[in-house]
């Protein structure tokens, strides 16, 4: 299921509206948004991690432009500590290469092990993700890139994964310890 036709077959077999944007190689997001993509603040950025004793792998999808904040995320999650997973777990459990990775590569996954958290921000919008390809962009609803996840057996959930800033203590300004 790794190539791009496999994937816009499975969205058209399940009756899911998509809209593709095609573009040069792109493998950093603001090389996506360099691209001139419509959408820019939907495009996912993708993240393959594993916790420290490599039982776990997660694909994190976040805002592109959102800070990732591992440690934050691990306790959102409930996980061991988190690293980014390496090339060889990507391509043995995503079939994937790096740079195209996005949430339809656990379409690839045939251990059905790897646990997908898309952000909130998405629900009730479209997402900007890689159909298997980095040559491409496949504008798709949140929900229904859920709704596939889950009918492959994924496990897949919502979380809000940005670390809120820290609140500025009453009585407390930006000079402290002036005075």
């Amino acid at each position: 299921m790794s190539a791009r036709q496999d994937i816009l077959d499975v969205l058209e077999d399940r009756g899911i509206p998509y809209d593709l944007s095609e573009h040069e190689p792109v493998f950093t997001i603001e090389a996506m948004i360099e691209a001139g993509l419509p959408h820019p603040e939907r495009i996912a950025k993708n993240l393959f991690v594993r916790d420290d004793k490599k039982r776990n792998y997660y694909l994190l999808v976040v805002p592109g432009e959102q800070p990732v904040n591992l440690r934050h995320i691990q306790g959102v999650i409930g996980s061991r500590r988190l690293s980014f997973a390496s090339e060889a777990d990507l391509a043995q459990r995503l079939a994937i290469a790096k740079g195209a990775v996005g949430p339809f590569a656990v379409l690839n996954n045939e251990a059905r092990d790897v646990q997908v958290i898309i952000d909130e921000f998405f629900l009730g919008g479209l997402m900007g993700i890689h159909p298997n390809d980095n040559t491409a962009t496949a504008w798709v609803g949140c929900e229904d890139v859920i709704a596939l996840i889950a009918e492959h057996g994924n496990p897949v959930t919502t979380a809000r994964l940005e670390k809120p800033e820290k609140p500025e203590e009453p009585g407390v300004s930006g000079a402290a310890g002036q005075g």
